[in-house]
């Protein structure tokens, strides 16, 4: 039996109204602010995404483990081809995103960017929902 049921996925961030805004974008639902350090966007059908002011915030440096690791990173399916993709990569590049590893994509099905906050995330090719 669980202890408890999985509420959010809290991320810390220079600015919490900027970075809620930007996922909201990129995955749907309309961010909600409980005060000027604390935004919650409920995700369509996912989960909860909850983003904190944090003072003094350095983003992690991908893909380092040694020093000021990603700690976490989120995953986005993209779509099933390609081109599926490559619309998504347009997409979360207009909306501010980084590329920061887009080698090798049909080996690893998946490209890794950083939203406008320096977070890693990666946008992944799926072949099945």
């Amino acid at each position: 039996m669980a202890v408890a049921r999985f509420r959010s996925v809290v991320v810390d961030c220079p600015d919490p109204h900027a970075l809620a805004d930007f996922y909201a974008q990129v995955v749907g639902g309309t961010p909600r602010a409980e005060d000027d350090d604390w935004v919650v966007l409920r995700v369509p059908d996912g989960p909860r995404l909850a983003f904190q002011r944090a003072e003094g915030f350095t983003p992690p440096e991908w893909p380092r483990a040694d020093r000021n690791s990603q700690q976490f990173h989120l995953d986005f399916d993209a779509g099933s081809t390609w081109e599926e993709m490559d619309a998504a990569h347009e997409r979360v590049l207009a909306l501010g995103a980084t590329p920061l590893d887009l080698e090798d994509r049909k080996e690893k099905d998946f490209q890794v960017y950083a939203d406008p906050a320096g977070h890693p995330f990666c946008l992944c090719r799926i072949d099945e929902p």
